[in-house]
């Protein structure tokens, strides 16, 4: 698909166009030869030196929710709150969560996981963006809920027609809404910048990555201040804004996505939810404090199978829409006129009988569509699919929303929606 679907002739759709005022020409709208630029000087941002010190920043944002009682598992509705298992697959912990727990004491039967997933989520990102602590977690934050309002205004104005113009939608309060809290990200944005352009020594990144790695993690704000093109430019305080912004949106809503539905599933299936326990635990058990660290991610074959067959079932990412400025010619003969809007439902895909035999019969055994297809260049046992992720550095396992199908040969069992 993408070999004939580029950016330079099939640009994202109008519904993207509606995040432009909050996210600018970040990776997510930008295309062509800016898109190009951006992503290279981008990617100094996921190299090992810098991500490895970010799992304590995930432990940390885990552990505000999180205490160790010695109990079973938390047996309340709602999917039995599934908390034995941890929340984020890069630091499964046996455990519950106080917050949880906190509120079932009070009460409350039921309770919106996603919703307190996604504060940990932005707790993560603030701190890995910006270095910055806004205690979100615990206490409100008026840039955290200027993101969560930025976002469900987006999705409400692109299922009203009409709001879809922008001289009516930004008459209406909504509209008036969306220009205030766009106003109070990007002020945030803009201080941090400005602050962090008076102290950053002007070195080269290797230099700071030696200096700072006894003092703090390197953010990315850091990198994208420190980032210079082939010619030796370097990103403006509008381009640096508009990639944090964009990370901010981006990462935390897919990621509590994908975690919301693998803790569902996990809960649908308690054989599995006990295997994943029992998995980190025997990682675990001679050691304190008891907290995953990078290169454990490699060490968890079963909970890896589990993660990526959720993240088929239900991906983060639904669907993505394109808009053909010129005819497509398809490798079968037929083509894509021009002007026409075509929407890729990943979801779809991951539920084709022809691409997956049998889609809803789900399960960390089944094998991937590469191996039915007989190809040979990417294994898909559990033990030489962990070997490439220990490989690649576990990236998969901080953006999920980048993962295709899971992968993993083996017994099919079921695992239903």
């Amino acid at each position: 698909m993408s070999s004939f679907m580029s950016a330079a002739i099939a640009p994202k759709d109008k519904f993207y166009s509606f995040l432009k005022p909050w996210l600018g020409d970040g990776l997510l709208l930008s295309a062509g030869d800016k898109w190009s630029r951006h992503r290279r000087m981008l990617t100094p941002a996921f190299h090992f030196n810098i991500l490895k010190p970010y799992m304590k920043i995930f432990n940390d944002s885990v552990n505000i929710m999180q205490v160790w009682p010695q109990l079973g598992p938390l047996d309340i509705p709602l999917c039995d709150c599934l908390l034995p298992v941890g929340t984020p697959w890069f630091t499964m912990q046996a455990g519950f969560q106080a917050k949880w727990q906190r509120l079932a004491s009070e009460g409350s039967a039921r309770l919106d996981m996603f919703e307190h997933i996604s504060l940990m989520t932005l707790d993560s990102l603030q701190k890995c963006v910006f270095s910055f602590d806004s205690n979100c977690q615990e206490k409100s934050s008026e840039y955290i809920a200027a993101i969560l309002e930025l976002s469900a205004l987006v999705v409400k104005r692109h299922q009203h027609l009409l709001l879809h113009l922008d001289f009516l939608y930004y008459l209406t309060p909504d509209g008036r809404r969306f220009r205030r809290a766009c106003r109070l990200v990007h002020d945030f944005t803009d201080a941090v910048i400005q602050e962090r352009r008076r102290t950053l020594p002007s070195q080269g990144v290797d230099d700071v990555l030696q200096a700072k790695a006894n003092s703090k993690t390197l953010d990315f704000i850091d990198v994208l201040l420190l980032s210079k093109d082939e010619d030796g430019k370097e990103l403006s305080d509008e381009d640096i804004r508009a990639e944090a912004d964009t990370f901010m949106f981006e990462g935390h809503d897919t990621t509590a996505s994908g975690l919301s539905w693998l803790l569902y599933h996990l809960a649908k299936h308690p054989e599995y939810q006990e295997r994943c326990r029992q998995e980190v635990q025997e990682l675990l058990k001679d050691r304190e404090p008891k907290e995953i660290e990078w290169d454990d991610l490699a060490q968890l074959p079963f909970l890896t199978m589990c993660v990526k067959e959720s993240l088929r079932l239900h991906p983060p990412v639904p669907a993505v829409s394109r808009h053909c400025t010129q005819d497509i010619a398809l490798p079968d003969g037929r083509v894509i006129p021009k002007g026409v809007i075509c929407l890729i439902s990943v979801f779809g895909t991951h539920h084709n009988p022809a691409v997956w035999p049998d889609p809803e019969a789900g399960g960390p055994g089944r094998p991937h569509p590469a191996s039915l297809l007989g190809l040979t260049s990417r294994s898909t046992t559990p033990s030489a699919s962990t070997r490439r992720t220990a490989r690649r550095g576990h990236l998969w396992l901080l953006f999920p929303s980048r993962q295709g199908p899971g992968t993993a040969s083996g017994r099919h069992s079921r695992w239903r929606r």
